[in-house]
């Protein structure tokens, strides 16, 4: 097992070096740069243009050099915790993350506790109870959170809020907060904005992880040894727990891959609808503005966390049912 932990560790290395590479390229690909788009917005605008600053800031920051270069120094910074500049913010990239970054920290990981309250015992519920009326409506419900968009399921909410009670869902926290330091009064304003995007972001994964336990849990139900089980006797509660849900698990853990870069990405079409203060918009208006160094910088993180997070699936899944050999090789 530690052998093999470390093998997985450098592997990493060259792994997350063609990732940079590949990201790298990918934000050079369109035509221009952000100065470019920064004057052709001013002009669109009717604004001119101070082109002598610009010229200075793309001699600043290395536009002027070759792209190799540029990735270079790129690499560079982050191996000792440089990230870049914010050409959209004005600002370096560690600075511009600032509170996003563990605001979306909290809503993603409060909707993964939510999502798996509610899923696991609705999945057993659902396999240990097949074809009853209580599986069929829940598989109903399972289907409509399924086929319902977020941003869908959030614009009926804004609606609904606002015709029937009044109020204005958008943004995690009031107003008067929103550029206010960290104070108890915003504490709270987070916390009872909090359940609004975590029952939306959470119902299409609660939806799906349902079904899944469900298919999963009732294939180990059918098997061979649970029918000898219950032949000798055991009681449904320990054997349902022990055996047949613990190898049922298998695409649970497999999914830890996904879900660390989740955390910091959140549901980004979401997060714009509801005007949420966390990292997805900002990605995407990167994207948008090619703010290489801010886009850049979020891409090799979330590549990062997904790396990571196939070495602790892949280790907890070993761990978790014996059937699985990481090293590959055929048991006698």
């Amino acid at each position: 097992m530690v052998r093999y932990i470390l093998w997985r560790m450098a592997a990493m290395i060259p792994t997350l070096l063609l990732i940079s590479m590949l990201v790298f390229t990918i934000i050079e690909l369109p035509p221009g740069d952000y100065f470019e788009s920064y004057v052709s917005e001013l002009r669109a605008m009717g604004e001119a243009a101070d082109m002598a600053e610009i010229e200075e800031l793309r001699a600043r920051y290395g536009f002027d050099k070759p792209p190799i270069l540029r990735y270079i120094h790129w690499v560079g910074g982050m191996l000792v915790g440089d990230f870049g500049y914010s050409f959209e913010y004005q600002l370096p990239v560690s600075d511009v993350v600032g509170d996003r970054l563990w605001l979306t920290v909290m809503v993603s990981f409060v909707t993964i506790i939510f999502t798996w309250l509610l899923a696991f015992p609705i999945g057993i519920y659902s396999a240990t109870h097949q074809y009853s009326w209580g599986d069929y409506g829940l598989t109903l419900f399972g289907l409509i959170g399924i086929a319902i968009p977020n941003f869908m399921l959030a614009l009926v909410m804004m609606y609904f809020a606002n015709i029937w009670f009044g109020t204005s869902i958008g943004h995690l926290m009031d107003r008067e907060y929103l550029n206010a330091p960290m104070s108890w009064g915003k504490f709270t304003s987070i916390l009872e904005h909090l359940w609004i995007p975590v029952v939306i972001i959470g119902t299409a994964g609660t939806a799906g992880m349902v079904r899944r336990l469900r298919a999963n849990l009732l294939d180990e139900l059918q098997k061979q040894y649970v029918v000898t089980a219950r032949a000798k006797g055991l009681h449904p509660v320990p054997l349902l727990l022990k055996y047949p849900l613990r190898m049922s698990l298998n695409f649970f853990i497999s999914d830890i891959g996904s879900i660390l870069p989740s955390i910091i990405s959140g549901a980004e079409v979401t997060a714009i609808v509801l005007s949420l203060e966390t990292t997805g918009p900002m990605l995407i208006k990167a994207l948008q503005s090619q703010d290489m160094y801010l886009a850049g910088s979020f891409l090799m993180f979330l590549a990062f966390l997904t790396v990571v997070g196939v070495l602790v699936s892949d280790i907890a899944l070993a761990l978790l049912d014996p059937r699985i050999r990481l090293g590959g090789g055929s048991s006698k």
